[in-house]
């Protein structure tokens, strides 16, 4: 599977100081890249009313990314309360 990153998504990891949840999120990443599919992958959830938009619980963040054809693009790293009002 490839994997592209949003800046956003680099800006929010900068701002972020916990290691547990920066450790957490590369651990997501490398099992993304080895995975067949998402079915595969726990605590992934598509969102209601998109076909390719899907969102990662971390604990009190979410992981949001777009996922299609074997390719996805991580966008966003937010806390729950704000992760719907700023992805999609």
């Amino acid at each position: 599977m490839t994997l592209t990153f949003n800046r956003k998504l680099a800006k929010d990891l900068h701002v972020i100081s916990d290691p547990m949840l920066k450790k957490a999120v590369k651990d997501f990443i490398i099992t993304l890249e080895t995975s067949a599919s998402l079915d595969d992958i726990a605590n992934i959830k598509r969102l209601k009313g998109f076909q390719n938009v899907y969102r990662l619980r971390i604990g009190d963040y979410r992981l949001g990314f777009y996922y299609e054809n074997q390719a996805a693009e991580l966008v966003r790293l937010v806390k729950r309360n704000d992760i719907y009002k700023v992805f999609p």
